[in-house]
C-alpha cells in the first residue's frame, strides 16, 4: 500500500485581531497548541496563499473586517498505508478533524511518496 503526503486547506476565524500579521500570528499558534495538546506535532502548519485580482501575485490568504478575521490555512501530513488518494484523503480529514471540530477542512494536493 503506497504512501501519501495530504494538504488540506482550513478556514480558521480569529476575533480582536489588529492587522493581517496579528491575525496570522494567532490562528497559527493557536492552531498549533490544539494539534500539540493532542499529540499531533506531525501536522505542518502554515498561512495559505491567494492571486491578487488586481496585481495577480501571490498574497497572505486572510481577510480581516472589524477586528475579525478569516486565515486560510493549510495543514499537511502524511498519511501511510493508504488503499489511494481518496483513502488517503478521508484519513487526514479525520485525524485533524477529531482535533479540529467545526472547522472545515479541504484538499488542496495528494502526493504518492
Amino acid at each position: 500500500m503506497p504512501n501519501y503526503h495530504v494538504t488540506l486547506q482550513a478556514a480558521y476565524i480569529v476575533r480582536n485581531v489588529d492587522d493581517v500579521e496579528d491575525a496570522i500570528n494567532i490562528a497559527i499558534s493557536q492552531i498549533g497548541k490544539t494539534l500539540n495538546k493532542a499529540g499531533m506535532n506531525y501536522v505542518d502548519i502554515d498561512v495559505g496563499l491567494t492571486v491578487c485580482p488586481k496585481c495577480g501575485e501571490l498574497i497572505d490568504c486572510v481577510l480581516v473586517v472589524a477586528r475579525t478575521a478569516l486565515v486560510g490555512v493549510l495543514l499537511s501530513m502524511k498519511v501511510f498505508n493508504a488503499e489511494n488518494q481518496e483513502h488517503a484523503i478521508r484519513i487526514a480529514k479525520a485525524t485533524i478533524g477529531k482535533v479540529l471540530k467545526d472547522i472545515p477542512l479541504e484538499p488542496v494536493e495528494v502526493v504518492e511518496i
